[in-house]
């Protein structure tokens, strides 16, 4: 849905409410909406429901004035936002003009703001319990309260004052973040972010519409990349495949990426008979309004070859009822190249494996090469909805990392049913990692491995040497029965195995076992909540 600055306000908003209306509590529909505001100035009150993605089309975030509000609220579930997944807001400027109840961003995993100037407060929490999330490249020019979340990543960010924190608040390159230190706050503060390209989005200019890279930065970098203007690649859109879910197949959309062309996705849930396949360097594919990959025949939903500088973003993957070994694939096992200069970029990847209907898969990410970012990945066993179950939503690990030199910024991996990350590669890094383990193991016996009980969430391999991660937290809830996990993180002990900052909690609703260790047989989490340092 575009948005031009002279339409009337009563009639953009007549169509945001009616979306809303549809889309507030729709968790698992197949509805997808991208709203695309031209730039200009809007008064509106823009609610985000799920599978609801905010654009602004400006080479800057103030390009597009919003005055009124951007929000994401849980009056559906009596402020809960627990559940309160897959939303968006990207480069818009957000003016709140109401009382603080109004400019609220209540969320868990599945979202991002990215490019956002608030020129106010923005609030985290709306009444009750909120379990995310992410902010990148934002300005928050008055204060964000956290309320009641869980935990947060905030990136490459700015604001005049952070208030608030649970378990695992987590600033990497931000401007002015918290000063109280872990572990008496829950806040992990790092100064420099060492390698990112902000995620690449659409633009217009002079009625033509392109797709921005922004720039490369290999060097430590803080703070936002905008406010010196604009600093990316403008590639116009005749060189991207505009793909539609009601005509496009996997030949056809094949077809075009094997021609050269790069992607861009529309709203709609894509049933594949094969996965896509990214064959050539440099390939741009961005998915708008959540866009929905789904393999019907076992497969992957999306392979990407060992090659430089493919930027991905925006996607949703989830499993068919016939298992697939992987939902996205990046590099082919063994690969070997190095791709330090251009990396792989992956941006706000989404991935479940039920939820919405029956689906399994052995891993929902794998990355096979080296040198691969990855920025904001949710990968979620659905503990709830449709086709869940201990022998129905079957599935292994969320992540699987057999390359080298792999960072992951904002990591979240939920409910799998063994390692919910597993990584073999050397010279890991992550910034951020959030966890439950599975709610459901029908017993012990069940959810065991050799001498082991349970699995870790977290898994290093034996064979790696070289491995850091920054703000970890481990949470677990069985609902079946006493069942214990040895550790919430395994790793070898070796120097160059450096984590920082690890919490274990046994979430207060449930007294049926929980985890032993924090990490290696190290802090004890026999009552609600280990620490360790």
């Amino acid at each position: 849905m575009v948005f031009d600055p002279s339409m009337t306000m009563t009639a953009i908003q007549t169509q945001i409410d009616a979306v809303y209306s549809r889309q507030e509590s729709n968790q698992f529909g197949p509805e997808r909406v991208a709203f695309l505001f031209k730039p200009g100035h809007y008064d509106l009150d823009v609610q985000v429901g799920f599978y609801t993605q905010v654009i602004g089309l400006g080479k800057g975030p103030d390009d597009v004035a919003i005055t009124g509000a951007v929000r994401s609220k849980a009056g559906w579930r009596h402020g809960n936002a627990t559940c309160n997944f897959w939303r968006s807001a990207e480069n818009v400027s957000v003016t709140p003009t109401q009382d603080d109840c109004v400019n609220v961003w209540a969320v868990s995993q599945g979202t991002a703001l990215r490019r956002l100037h608030v020129k106010g407060d923005l609030n985290l929490s709306d009444g009750g319990w909120s379990s995310g999330g992410f902010l990148a490249d934002s300005r928050i020019d008055g204060r964000i309260d956290s309320g009641s979340q869980q935990q947060w990543f905030a990136r490459n960010s700015a604001f005049g004052h952070w208030t608030g924190g649970t378990w695992n608040m987590v600033f990497l390159g931000t401007v002015n973040p918290p000063a109280q230190a872990w572990p008496d706050a829950p806040y992990t503060v790092i100064e420099k972010t060492p390698i990112i390209r902000e995620k690449p989005f659409l633009c217009i200019d002079s009625g033509r519409y392109f797709v921005a890279v922004p720039d490369l930065a290999v060097a430590d970098t803080q703070g936002i990349t905008w406010s010196k203007g604009f600093s990316a690649t403008a590639l116009p859109l005749d060189r991207f495949y505009l793909a539609h879910p009601e005509t496009d197949t996997a030949v056809s959309i094949n077809a075009a990426l094997k021609r050269g062309k790069n992607l861009l996705l529309t709203p709609g849930v894509y049933h594949l008979e094969s996965p896509l396949r990214v064959s050539n360097p440099d390939t741009v594919v961005l998915g708008l309004g959540f866009p929905t990959l789904r393999p019907e025949r076992g497969t992957a939903a999306m392979t990407v070859a060992d090659v430089d500088g493919v930027k991905l973003g925006g996607i949703l993957f989830e499993a068919g009822a016939t298992n697939s070994p992987t939902l996205l694939e990046v590099g082919e096992p063994g690969s070997s190249r190095h791709h330090a200069t251009d990396p792989v970029f992956l941006y706000d990847i989404f991935c479940r494996v039920g939820g919405a209907s029956l689906g399994t898969a052995n891993c929902m990410v794998t990355i096979n090469s080296h040198d691969v970012v990855g920025d904001n990945f949710w990968l979620w066993r659905a503990d709830h909805g449709r086709g869940v179950g201990w022998d129905s939503n079957r599935n292994a690990n969320g992540l699987v990392v057999n390359g080298d030199d792999v960072t992951l910024y904002g990591l979240c991996v939920e409910h799998c049913q063994q390692y919910q990350t597993l990584w073999n590669g050397n010279g890991g890094r992550v910034y951020f990692y959030q966890s439950e383990m599975p709610y459901d193991p029908p017993s012990q016996e069940a959810w065991s491995h050799g001498e082991s009980n349970g699995y870790a969430s977290y898994k290093v391999a034996d064979s790696v040497r070289t491995h850091q991660a920054w703000g970890l937290s481990v949470y677990c809830s069985f609902h079946t029965g006493p069942v214990i996990a040895d550790n919430a993180i395994e790793t070898p002990s070796a120097p160059g195995i450096k984590m920082h900052h690890m919490i274990a909690v046994r979430f207060g609703w449930s007294d049926a076992g929980g985890i032993s260790h924090v990490i290696n047989g190290t802090g004890t989490t026999t009552g609600r909540r280990g620490v360790v340092d």
